[in-house]
């Protein structure tokens, strides 16, 4: 089968590997429908160290069951499902928890195990992991449902983590797929003043259309001083943190209000990060965030793209096949793209 593998920063091809088989009685193999770039991935497409091997790439998809472990009895051959970017039991005392992306038994696509870039996915821990998608749901719907694999409930996960409500004052760093998405769901959640920090006009569009009320394409000191300007001088209640650089997360506890959280969902691009009473400790901030337990917001999220109540899959701004999927890593990498989908 076909697969997208990444050698060194930049250098990503698409290659013959071979298929995955079951190895536990728990797996499913499934033919990969839909898969997508991530923004995550553009980490490692800046900073990989040469590999011989390659490493296999991908985390969000959905596809059709092919082969069923002995031990599966939620799924069937023939299901279309979702997977999200991280396996878990469902099971266990973290996963009953909502903490799914901690499961004792579980994982996370890319790398050497599975993933999701490619023709065909082993999804371990497939009773708990897959969600199936209802027999003759339109075909229009399947951008969206995919963002259900992660990015949506990323940005959901954000918001949900923040404590978003009604009468609260979110501002949103970052107008990637997964801020727009924080927007999105930031809006379900009730909140009425939702400020987008983001300089790049078609994505900001977007974030109005999704529920942004004010946009700040100011960065730093000056994008801090726009946002105390718009909140008269108090900062936000709830800042949700969606690019994961240093100058994200400083420009985080420079605008969030006393009293108030900032919560991350961008792939930390650092190790520390200041906590002390001039970033957190003097305003009784809290800080919160973390590895979206998509699994466990998925199924209450599956019916409101259904009945078109939220319709995230417009992050998608182009479509590709699996052979031009380094096209598609050079148009997000250049902001010519937002988020591309990929058809195997």
């Amino acid at each position: 089968m076909r697969a997208t593998l990444m050698y060194t920063a930049g250098d990503v091809r698409v290659e013959d590997v071979p298929e995955p088989t079951i190895q536990e009685p728990t797996d499913a193999i499934i033919r990969v429908t839909y898969a997508c770039v991530c923004g995550s991935d553009l980490h490692p497409y800046h900073s990989l160290e040469e590999t011989l091997e390659g490493r296999r790439m991908g985390h969000e998809a959905i596809g059709v069951v092919e082969q069923i472990g002995s031990d599966v009895a939620r799924l069937s051959v023939g299901d279309t499902v979702i997977v999200p970017f991280a396996w878990s039991d469902n099971t266990c005392s973290f996963c009953r928890d909502g903490i799914t992306t901690s499961c004792v038994h579980g994982g996370f696509f890319d790398g050497a195990a599975s993933a999701t870039q490619a023709e065909k996915l082993r999804v371990p821990q497939a009773d708990g992991t897959a969600v199936v998608i209802p027999a003759g749901t339109d075909e229009a719907l399947m951008p969206s449902l995919l963002t259900l694999s992660d990015v949506y409930l990323t940005g959901y996960h954000a918001a949900h983590k923040g404590r978003v409500e009604p009468g609260k004052t979110v501002v949103v760093i970052g107008d990637g797929a997964v801020g727009l998405s924080a927007v999105l769901a930031s809006k379900q959640l009730g909140a009425e003043t939702i400020i987008l920090m983001g300089r790049h006009e078609d994505r900001t569009n977007l974030g109005r259309d999704f529920g942004a009320t004010h946009i700040v394409p100011e960065r730093g000191e000056e994008g801090i001083a726009k946002v105390l300007d718009i909140t008269g001088g108090e900062g936000a209640h709830v800042v949700l943190e969606a690019v994961g650089h240093m100058p994200a997360y400083e420009q985080a506890y420079g605008i969030v209000r006393p009293g108030g959280t900032i919560s991350r969902v961008g792939v930390p691009q650092y190790e520390e990060a200041p906590v002390g009473f001039a970033s957190l400790f003097g305003k009784n901030a809290t800080l919160t965030g973390g590895p979206a337990t998509v699994r466990a917001y998925l199924e209450a999220a599956l019916p409101q793209v259904l009945d078109g109540t939220i319709d995230p899959g417009r992050v998608f701004d182009r479509e590709l096949p699996l052979d031009e999927i380094a096209e598609a890593y050079r148009l997000m990498d250049s902001r010519e793209a937002l988020k591309v989908l990929i058809r195997p």
